[in-house]
């Protein structure tokens, strides 16, 4: 058996309170509540992201449609820990007592009965098992949406579901406390419930929540299709949920969801309608039903309301957007409704901006699936007694019909022809434009290529050049290293020569000097002098005037023929 999940999307109003404990999600373990709520809502914010104010509630207006919001009240049932441990203590000594009064009465068949039985009360458990109190009531303002996902899984399969289960639809005889009988066998496992009451009458939605997926499992397996009493033909109706969540109207909560498609609901049995469920008609009224719902109904007046069915499209409709009245859909989403996709295609167009998959066509009640592009069914209302009949062509008003839906497809596509013509001449211009753009585009780069070519031959001779110069440059700058060393020996070995001279000149100084005051000293002095045999002391005006000079003073000996 193959189950598909749902999302429950709870809108609220601006003002209305968020109820407590009501989100919910299968994958809760693997993504914080953070980026649940960021993933549900990334479509929605995609769509009004960057809009004004005025322009956002337009969007949020055109997606609600006619729902309206209205009061829901949700009861909240949670089992107690404590009572489910004195539950199962009370059972095991119930049993256990049962056992030990059977073993004393087998005993007892044996001995004398002098003394009397035990009281009766002495035979019943210590603690008994019950409920009692309040549920938890809240009371929010807002619209319950129901998402189908596209997963379809296998109870055979050990694949992860999820742990809650929602009833979809509860008799509204049925009170809490009979709802509870009807799931006493499972009540360890439930960790709590909320009864969800809406606008819908004579029914709730009941949603289950369970401590693991396999207990989920065992109570689908147990109770999906069972009857809640034997008195009532009413039967349980079960859906696993994915997820369940809560968000404001002002953060797009009625705009589509990624990868969901939004169902219309019975408003008999409140089970969602798909492409799966055969039979279904929607009146004029906007109310939805399953053929199934009506076989007992053989009146030609809507079950909710009682309006009188026509099949005749009414005279007031027209097309939302450009007023006409001839081949009008009605989303069965939100009631919009638009001209067919042979005229201006406004309601192809409401699904393409809403996703509302599902539309029924006024005249003929027949309703279209957008998603799957074909049609559900073709179950509509007798034009004679206004009963459920299967929708077949009669003779020449289906060929009539056939020729004209031809002749207006015919003429659109001759429309589309032309567009198409202009289209093509358009783009061949277009084109043409671009073939002179790109030529010129051509030019300007086989231009720019022969420019970049020359640069880069005199790039590489300049880099050629340079490199030669470098090497120059190093030739150069070791001969340079060279002289320097060679012009610095030759400085020093002129300094020493100069050295050298200057000594050599100093004592040739000297010797003149020495030669002129001789020469000025008497004849005799100087026979002495030059035979050697008297000293001769340089007098003090003499070594004054030598040191004048810078020539530092002596006393030789002069030796004769010297």
């Amino acid at each position: 058996m193959s189950v598909s999940l749902v999302v429950i999307r709870l809108e609220l109003a601006e003002h209305s309170p968020a109820p407590s404990g009501f989100p919910y999600s299968a994958a809760a373990t693997e993504m914080s509540d953070e980026e649940i709520k960021e993933k549900s809502l990334a479509s929605a914010a995609a769509c009004l992201e960057g809009k004004a104010p005025m322009e956002k509630a337009a969007i949020i207006h055109q997606h609600i449609g006619r729902r309206e919001m209205t009061d829901m009240i949700i009861e909240t049932i949670k089992s107690d820990p404590d009572e489910k441990k004195a539950a199962m203590e009370g059972r095991k000594s119930s049993e256990a007592s049962a056992d030990d009064d059977k073993s004393k009465h087998d005993g007892q068949t044996k001995e004398s009965t002098e003394t009397a039985p035990d009281s009766p009360s002495k035979q019943l458990p210590d603690q008994i098992s019950f409920f009692s109190g309040n549920p938890s009531v809240e009371i929010v303002h807002g619209i319950m949406h129901l998402y189908k996902t596209n997963k379809m899984t296998s109870l055979k399969e050990d694949v992860r579901r999820s742990a809650m289960l929602c009833i979809l639809t509860v008799p509204a005889t049925m009170t809490s406390h009979d709802l509870m009988k009807f799931v006493a066998s499972f009540y360890e496992v439930i960790e709590h419930m909320k009864i969800i009451r809406d606008s819908t009458p004579n029914q709730y939605m009941v949603l289950i929540k369970f401590s693991t997926q396999a207990d989920a499992d065992s109570f689908y397996m147990a109770c999906n299709g069972r009857q809640f009493n034997s008195i009532e033909e009413d039967v349980c109706q079960l859906v696993y949920v994915e997820r369940a969540e809560v968000f404001k109207s002002e953060d797009g909560a009625s705009l589509p969801v990624m990868d969901l498609t939004e169902l219309p609901k019975c408003t008999v049995c409140l089970e969602r309608m798909d492409e799966s469920v055969n039979g279904i008609l929607t009146t004029v009224c906007n109310h939805s039903f399953h053929s199934q719902c009506l076989q007992r109904w053989e009146d030609t007046t809507c079950p909710v309301c009682r309006y009188c069915q026509t099949p005749e499209p009414v005279e007031e409709n027209k097309c939302f957007e450009c007023g006409v009245q001839e081949n009008l859909w009605i989303c069965l989403i939100c009631g919009h409704i638009g001209c067919g996709r042979y005229v201006s295609r406004h309601a192809y167009k409401h699904f393409e901006e809403t996703q509302h998959t599902y539309a029924m066509q006024l005249t003929n009640h027949r309703v279209w699936d957008y998603a799957g592009d074909n049609y559900v069914h073709r179950l509509v209302a007798s034009k004679t007694d206004g009963k459920i009949v299967q929708y077949e062509c009669e003779g020449d008003m289906c060929q009539d019909e056939k020729i004209d839906s031809l002749q207006l497809e015919i003429n659109n596509m001759k429309t589309k022809f032309k567009e198409t013509i202009e289209k093509c001449d358009n783009l061949e211009h277009r084109l043409n434009n671009l073939l002179k753009e790109k030529q010129a585009m051509e030019r300007k780069c086989m231009q720019l290529n022969n420019k970049v070519a020359k640069l880069s031959n005199e790039l590489k001779e300049e880099q050629e050049m340079n490199k030669c110069l470098r090497a120059n440059q190093v030739l150069l700058q070791n001969k340079l290293k060279e002289e320097e060393k060679v012009l610095k020996e030759t400085c020093e070995q002129k300094d020493h020569q100069i050295t050298e001279i200057q000594e050599q000149l100093r004592d040739v100084m000297f010797y003149l000097e020495t030669q002129q005051k001789i020469n000025h000293l008497p004849a005799e002095t100087r026979q002495e002098i030059q035979e050697g045999q008297i000293n001769i002391a340089v007098a003090s005006s003499a070594s004054s005037s030598a040191g004048g000079m810078g020539k530092p003073s002596r006393r030789g000996r002069s030796k004769r023929g010297k």
